[in-house]
């Protein structure tokens, strides 16, 4: 009969944190491998060494490369992949045997381990059992002596060889997080921390509960002494000190049409490094709560009071986040924002603008491309504007022959201005012209409508629609699913 396959998690590197289970597993096994560099020194090896025997046959799994280069023809892939089919050969010819394997692994053997290139390769062949091992991301925490992640906080881990444009987007997202593999990346790994705006509360782990070990700000850590067994943490920002600044600042965010799922990770990052959250009430709902965030809801109709607010409380030293639906510079707070901010006694505040996706945007995307041409968006919205200019405009663009994105069409308190926008526009564009009526895109309520103008409802419009109407080019296909798109070809005729 075949042998039994073990892959067995040692823990972070103090033998006196290896579990039970694994001593039982390495005591019952007949062959311990392990791998090394070419050095031939395992640090899995090290932390199983009194649990070894005499008589236990040792497979010693040495890579072929770890950071140098290689002339294998096949790259560094090609080298650890020819590497791994060897190694796990070996093993293999072991449990043909009938002997038990066991495979040390630090940390847990299934997380960033070496063990699971082996078990890929022979758990569909052979009874496996995986012993799991406290990992460095636990041990890591345990020494800082700091949670590391609460409630419903997130907790992100890392690897610090993705590419600095990608760690710095998801440090800036996250609530909590541990960046492993540092070594050569730790100068990346700082970067990406700074530009999150994330180092000042970064802490570094060397070596966790091995005797070499290393605690410290990551602020404070030379470049030049970083090994590889070494973690970047951010921890719970649960009963985390806001820092005491000289000054605050105003970051307009918009959250697109609906949900998280619409957020941007620069967004997100900024919603969570705010001390205070400033915004429409229905907007702010959208924003999960965070503990010792301020939150400072209002009504949809005081945008100039709730901007200089936030202008206010950035003076005393806040980081204040303006909450905006879609993007806050389509018909929404970044004006508001900016047009307070011109004001003498706030010029010296500082005001950032992030986008978000525009209800425009995310609708024609639901319908399929109608705004693949040139087109012109609209507010239909006469509180801030008389409804001739909006009419005169109307005109302009639909005798342009534009895509026409209309915003803010109807609400309780306007309900004739779809009707009178469909009459205009009939003088200019036939019938027969496709309109998106996208409601709620994202929302719990989405509805997404492809209709005629000639046959436009304004009893189906509301505040919470956007209408795309196509031009003279714009086509509708009814798909082999029986599902209508719609969509406005990039070429014009003559072109």
């Amino acid at each position: 009969m075949s042998g039994k396959l073990y892959g067995v998690g040692l823990g972070p590197g103090d033998p006196s944190l290896m579990t039970v289970r694994a001593v039982e597993v390495i005591a019952e096994a007949d062959v311990i491998a392990y791998h090394s560099a070419r050095h031939g020194r395992s640090i899995a090896r090290s932390i199983a060494a009194k649990h070894l025997r005499a008589d236990h046959i040792e497979e010693a799994l040495v890579y072929p490369v770890t950071t140098e280069t290689t002339d294998h023809p096949g790259g560094y892939q090609g080298a650890m992949e020819e590497f791994y089919a060897e190694a796990s050969a070996r093993l293999a010819s072991h449990l043909d045997a009938g002997r038990t394997v066991a495979v040390l692994a630090e940390g847990d053997p299934l997380f960033y381990g070496s063990y699971m290139h082996m078990h890929k390769r022979l758990a569909d062949r052979y009874d496996t059992e995986v012993v799991p091992g406290v990992t460095s991301v636990s041990a890591a925490a345990a020494r800082l002596g700091t949670p590391l992640a609460e409630g419903e906080e997130v907790l992100t881990i890392l690897p610090g060889t993705l590419p600095e444009e990608e760690l710095t987007a998801r440090l800036a997202a996250t609530d909590a997080a541990v960046v492993m593999k540092l070594g050569r990346t730790f100068p990346k790994v700082r970067r990406a921390l700074e530009r999150s705006g994330r180092l000042a509360r970064a802490r570094y782990v060397e070596r966790a509960t091995m005797s070499e070990e290393r605690v410290a700000e990551l602020a404070d850590v030379e470049e030049e002494s970083v090994p590889y067994f070494s973690v970047a943490v951010l921890p719970s920002q649960v009963d985390a000190e806001r820092p005491v600044r000289e000054g605050g600042e105003v970051v307009v965010v918009g959250t697109g049409p609906a949900g998280p799922l619409w957020l941007t990770p620069e967004t997100r990052g900024a919603l969570a490094a705010a001390d205070d959250l400033v915004g429409y009430t229905t907007y702010l709902d959208r924003v999960p709560e965070r503990a010792g965030q301020a939150r400072h809801g209002s009504d949809n109709r005081v945008e100039a009071e709730r901007a200089e607010f936030a202008l206010r409380l950035a003076r005393k030293g806040r980081r204040v986040a303006v909450v905006s639906g879609g993007d806050p510079g389509v018909f929404a707070m970044a004006t508001a924002v900016l047009e307070v901010a011109c004001r003498p006694e706030y010029l010296d505040v500082p005001v950032r603008v992030l986008p978000g996706v525009t209800a425009a945007n995310a609708a024609a995307a639901r319908a399929g491309a109608p705004l693949g041409h040139d087109y012109a968006a609209l507010s239909l919205s006469d509180r801030l504007k008389p409804w001739e200019v909006i009419a005169e405009r109307l005109r302009a663009a639909a005798s342009a022959d534009l895509v026409l994105a209309l915003y803010n069409p109807g609400s309780r308190s306007r309900t004739w201005q779809v009707g009178e926008a469909r009459e205009l526009l009939l003088a200019y564009r036939e019938p027969e012209t496709p309109v998106v009526v996208a409601r709620d895109v994202g929302g719990p309520g989405e509805r997404v409508r492809i209709v005629r103008l000639g046959e436009l409802d304004p009893a189906e419009v509301d505040m919470r629609t956007i209408l795309l109407v196509g031009s003279s080019q714009t086509r509708v296909v009814r798909r082999g699913d029986g599902e209508e798109i719609v969509w406005t070809p990039r070429r014009y005729p003559g072109a």
